[in-house]
């Protein structure tokens, strides 16, 4: 049966007669055939890629595609193993690939995870317990407090009913639900009407009709919203992907004239041509490459994770350093989802309170001064706060936690700071909070003192009830209305949620109270302002991303007064530039796609958002070319996080679904381990940077090297297995010292990088050519040198890989500055891990010189100490002729900003 529309602002008459069906709920058998056609209330399994499928997609990259060719043809040829080894490579490559595949799809067992097992549903006329995924619609529940509502429900029954939805809405505060129609158009957390799959009831008892499972519930949307979400490749990914292609062109083009050439001009053997085509084209590519990023984007995990941010996704590592835009949830990521007292109003003045959360450190305080105890007008409103209180805050460890309304705890919390003891006063009756009327009152009697009612509510309730307020002079005067409503004006204006308290004087003999008892005659003591407040350590974290060149936007379901006052708090809107407005989502929903692409781009608060709204603008932003950010703790943000180019979760607070549909999570909930996150994405680019800078240099010259042998008409000075040697073994052994490389100074002062940059500029073209043409150089020269003194053409061989393997070890040095200038001690200390890559590399050289196996495998022959002066040499010269380049560089850049001028 279809869900009614807008059950939230229908009457419950109208729903139930949509629904076919009456507050005595459903027969067995209409349940029965109702569930025939609604099915269960559950979320669909999710469609999972089978082993084979998530194998061989590791396998389809172009360059990969180039080996396996190379592979085929080398197995023609004979060469088994050239062959082996070259497939042991690709085999290698797709096994790292396929080891730190993440789990994308994960969000929706998150979500599976919070629907309720059970459920109370009226069945022939009887309550009975029912398995919650038998729950159709038309059937009438019933919720209790400490319930998870179990289907989305049309409120038609209330007492004191509250439910805590801010996994879904945002709202810190529960809401207060009753069965009053809500407006058509009303938010997700305007409909107090519903209550919703998944939420909490954290008071009160009541009784509803099912409008809604499974796929058709709020939660159930979100659902589907996260499995249709689709993900964009990171800023890196999409360069190496071009990079990749540009080069396989490049590979392919040079391999067929180097065959033609060497068969047409040369008149060489078809089959030698075939092995030199495939020695430049394994020679050309850089096997190593995918292991490096990969092990370096887990080596980044490693020092984030010690850094309390938790990476799911490898290459989020790197994608961190390019954000520009970071879009947050309020509750919980900017704020600590831990209601406190920020101001108390009496007659007497202001008094502010400091300390945040419900651990009791902080004090009361009057213009900056803390306040004596004889504050007889700051002790009335503590003793009504705390005695009218259902709630409890106590120590548990190391760590104060609440027992009861958030509202509440943040009032006995204060009454801590303040000193004040309510364990002595005995409680004799009491009218509970309900909807309804918005108050609550105790007749109670203290120590010492005689019976009193205390009062505590919503400030409208509680003003219509009071005939006088407490002066300063203790006395009681006659109630200044309009006074009070301007202070509770401006304590609203700031993001507070206010509360009244007010009292009356009881006999001793009164035993029972009742609310007709409350309809005049009271006192009006003062007022609190409650808030969520903001962590302090964010505001510092927002002020140094915005100095890296970081917007920062708050997307909430929150109020829009209340996200401005804190957006205002945190430094995320700056008044003195226009930015004096919070965006609504219905101001979203009415948007078309032009006009929402400019309220992203103009406003930085968005409030009473839906995940919806939260996906539309993410998507805008992407849209304008921004790399986004968003984090969150909700089961509502996990659509936009899954979207967004990293999704960050909060690991404490954060439901199961936000954390799988994050890339990063935070260990300790702190919006300034995101910036601290995005430093080390920053240092982890600049380390890939330097890295491939170091390894394509190496794939250039070998490459040379074979183009030049096949011109020249001379010997191959390398074979295939010796140049996947090259490129598999030392090279990445030497390029992954890199990725421990520190962060460079200023490194959070320079703005994001632009995603669509090609990894390599045009000066690192020019450094890669420069380099390559140096080594391919010595190498050449080395190899016939020796082969022209010995005739023996393994040794000769083996002085060319030699070569190779010496000039990389100094180039590394190079490598560990790209264009700063440095002196030498500087470059041999800062980074062991360098030494342990060099002498890892030196110790593997010597055994393929030197160890009889590794001469088989690779064709190599032992060297007398003479054969290794003129490698040595040669990395000597090309580590001295590369600083030269680097000094000349310099030098133009500072003649050119001079004549730039200021």
């Amino acid at each position: 049966m279809d869900q009614p529309k807008s059950a939230h602002s229908r009457t419950v008459g109208e729903v139930l007669a949509e629904l076919d069906t009456t507050p005595e709920g459903l027969s067995g058998e209409e349940a029965q055939r109702r569930l025939g056609s609604a099915g269960p209330n559950r979320l669909p399994d999710a469609r999972r890629e089978n082993l084979l499928r998530r194998i061989l997609k590791h396998f389809d990259d172009i360059l990969i595609y180039i080996l396996l060719v190379a592979v085929v043809v080398t197995a023609l040829l004979g060469e088994w193993v050239d062959s082996g080894v070259i497939l042991g490579v690709v085999v290698i490559i797709a096994a790292i690939g396929f080891i730190q595949e993440g789990k994308a799809e994960s969000a929706l067992e998150g979500i599976r995870a919070m629907l309720t097992p059970e459920a109370q549903a009226r069945r022939d006329g009887h309550w009975a317990t029912i398995d919650a995924q038998d729950l159709v619609p038309g059937d009438v529940v019933r919720l209790r407090s400490g319930d998870r509502v179990p289907a989305d429900l049309r409120v038609i029954d209330a007492t004191n009913l509250s439910i805590e939805e801010s996994a879904l809405t945002g709202e810190s505060m529960p809401t207060d639900k009753g069965p009053d129609p809500a407006e058509e158009d009303a938010g997700l957390g305007d409909r107090p009407s519903m209550a919703f799959s998944s939420s909490l009831v954290t008071s009160g008892r009541g009784v509803g009709v099912v409008t809604g499972t499974g796929v058709h519930t709020e939660i159930g949307r979100i659902s589907t919203l996260t499995s249709e979400v689709q993900t964009l490749a990171t800023p890196l990914t999409r360069s190496m992907n071009r990079f990749g292609k540009q080069l396989s062109v490049a590979i392919g083009v040079l391999a067929g004239v180097v065959f033609l050439i060497g068969v047409l001009v040369h008149g060489d053997p078809a089959p030698d041509m075939l092995i030199a085509a495939i020695s430049l084209a394994v020679a050309a590519v850089p096997e190593g490459l995918p292991a490096v990023l990969t092990i370096t984007f887990a080596i980044g995990a490693q020092r984030m994770a010690r850094r309390k941010a938790i990476t799911r996704r490898l290459d989020a590592v790197e994608t961190l350093g390019s954000i520009t835009v970071i879009c947050s949830d309020k509750t919980g990521t900017l704020t600590r989802n831990e209601m406190t007292v920020r101001s108390v109003q009496t007659t007497r003045g202001r008094y502010d309170v400091t300390g945040t959360g419900y651990a009791p450190e902080g004090e009361v305080q009057h213009e900056g001064q803390p306040v004596p105890d004889d504050r007889h007008d700051l002790v009335a409103v503590l003793e009504a706060m705390a005695v009218a209180n259902d709630s409890e805050v106590f120590l548990d460890g190391d760590r104060w936690v609440l027992n009861g309304a958030p509202t509440e705890g943040a009032l006995q919390t204060l009454a801590l700071k303040s000193g004040f003891d309510a364990s002595g006063y005995s409680r004799r009756a009491e009218v509970p909070f309900e909807s309804e009327h918005k108050l609550m009152a105790t007749l109670a009697s203290g120590p010492g003192s005689g019976s009193v009612v205390l009062v505590k509510g919503a400030p409208d309730h509680l003003l219509d009830r009071c005939d006088t307020e407490l002066s300063e002079d203790g006395q009681e005067h006659p109630l200044d209305r309009a006074w009070w409503e301007e202070r509770i004006a401006e304590m609203t204006s700031g993001g507070s949620r206010v509360l009244a308290a007010a009292r009356r004087d009881a006999a001793d003999d009164d035993d029972s109270l009742a609310l007709e008892d409350l309809d005049g005659g009271l006192v009006l003591l003062g007022v609190v302002g409650i808030v969520d407040p903001p962590r302090p350590e964010a505001v510092e974290a927002i002020a140094a991303c915005h100095r890296a060149g970081i917007t920062v936007k708050m997307i909430t379901g929150d109020h829009p007064s209340t996200a401005l006052a804190i957006a205002r708090e945190m430094g995320i809107v700056d008044d003195s530039v226009g930015q004096d407005a919070a965006v609504t989502g219905r101001q979203l929903e009415a948007a078309s796609d032009e006009e929402l692409a400019t309220l992203a781009r103009d406003h930085h608060v968005f409030a009473r958002t839906s995940p919806e709204h939260k996906l539309r603008l993410v998507t805008a932003l992407q849209a304008a070319g921004q790399v986004v950010a968003m984090t969150g703790d909700g089961v509502n943000d996990a659509p936009a996080l899954k979207r967004a180019d990293v999704g960050v979760a909060m690991g404490v607070k954060g439901t199961e679904a936000t954390k799988e549909a994050a890339e990063i999570v935070l260990a300790d909930d702190n919006f300034v381990t995101i910036e601290r996150a995005v430093e080390e994405g920053r240092t982890i680019y600049d380390n890939l940077r330097k890295s491939i800078l170091f390894i394509l240099p190496t794939n250039a010259a070998q490459a040379l090297v074979i183009v030049a042998a096949v011109l020249l008409a001379f010997t191959l000075p390398l074979t295939p297995t010796q140049i996947l040697w090259i490129n598999m073994v030392t090279a990445v052994t030497l390029a992954l010292t890199l990725a421990f490389e520190k962060a460079e100074p200023g490194i959070m002062e320079r703005p994001p990088r632009d995603p669509d940059t090609p990894i390599l500029d045009a000066y690192s073209v020019g450094r890669i050519a420069f380099v390559a043409l140096l080594i391919a150089g010595a190498t050449i020269t080395a190899f016939r040198f020796v082969h022209a003194g010995t005739g023996d053409l393994e040794v000769a061989r083996t002085v060319a890989v030699s070569t190779l393997a010496l000039t990389q070890v100094c180039y590394l040095f190079n490598s560990r500055y790209l264009v700063a200038a440095s002196y030498l001690p500087s470059r041999l200390v800062g980074n062991p891990v360098v030494w342990w890559g060099v002498g890892a590399m030196i110790a593997l050289q010597l055994g393929l010189v030197y160890l009889p196996f590794m001469n088989t495998l690779f064709r190599t022959a032992p060297l007398t100490p003479q054969q290794w002066v003129l490698p040595v040499l040669a990395g000597l010269a090309v580590f001295v002729l590369v600083e030269v380049e680097k000094a000349v560089f310099r030098q133009v850049q500072r003649t050119r900003e001079r004549r730039a001028g200021p």
